[in-house]
């Protein structure tokens, strides 16, 4: 980020932004494999529960419909899940190498700090997102049926809002293990409970705890985008879905620029 002249405060935070995107996006070149990871598994397991459990579902309001049709848009919610877990561990490793002490006593916020680190986590999730979307066809959507400009609102939406959590809850945690236990504790049983793998039933329980989960309009606005099966709340539209998620995200970067003060 080169400037001349004395930098203003703006232009500070701009640098700081760009920094530890362009850190990120090196560390993930550098890190291959990483790729792999991240897509595969949750490839392989879309393939083999959506291909064993389909013929055990039978979802009303979506006869004829593949489970792992409606499976699909729940993985790629895993896929921006897992990305956002792995890539947010590196606070804890930049903590104890030394960097994050380097970033914080430099002239800037923590506000760019935590949007830096969005925005390079956000970058890592599209990028991954699209490389599992190229197998779409064999969910049963087409690429031309797919309504890209939601669906890439949905995915960005939903990384910055699982980001600014992980990163909320990185930032407090003294090692990578204790990270590791308390996401694994936290966000899977929400994955678990958003729709993803079934749908939501109309009452009892479960029926509240899915609609007060912000994982549930995650699952639910990327579904919308890709033109899913119709069996859970298609009453809620793609705007207001959207808009749920829009106030969650908002919500949740207050939250991290907050944590991060400490």
């Amino acid at each position: 980020w080169v400037m001349k002249g004395t930098p203003s405060r703006i232009d500070r935070e701009l640098g700081v932004i760009y920094a530890l995107w362009l850190r990120d996006m090196f560390r993930l070149r550098s890190e291959r494999t990483r790729w792999l990871g991240v897509v595969l598994q949750p490839a392989l397991f879309w393939l083999l529960i959506g291909t064993g459990m389909g013929d055990l579902f039978q979802f009303q309001g979506a006869e004829g419909w593949d489970y792992r049709s409606y499976f699909f848009p729940g993985i790629l919610i895993m896929i921006v899940l897992f990305t956002t877990i792995f890539a947010t561990i590196s606070v804890i490793e930049d903590r104890q190498s030394g960097f994050l002490q380097g970033v914080l006593v430099s002239p800037t916020s923590r506000f760019a700090l935590v949007m830096g680190k969005t925005a390079a986590v956000t970058t890592i999730v599209l990028i991954q997102a699209a490389l599992f979307l190229l197998i779409s066809p064999f969910a049963g959507f087409q690429f031309g049926d797919i309504n890209w400009f939601y669906l890439v609102v949905a995915l960005v939406l939903t990384s910055c809002a699982l980001t600014f959590i992980n990163l909320s809850m990185a930032w407090i945690m003294d090692s990578v293990a204790a990270y590791h236990a308390v996401m694994s504790m936290v966000t899977l049983p929400l994955w678990f409970v958003s729709g993803a793998m079934y749908p939501a039933p109309e009452t009892g329980w479960l029926a509240v705890v899915m609609k007060f989960n912000p994982m549930t309009y995650m699952v639910r606005g990327t579904r919308l985008a890709m033109d899913g099966p119709g069996v859970e709340g298609m009453s809620y539209g793609v705007a207001p879905t959207l808009l749920v998620l829009l106030l969650v995200t908002l919500v949740s970067a207050a939250f991290a620029v907050r944590v991060c003060q400490r």
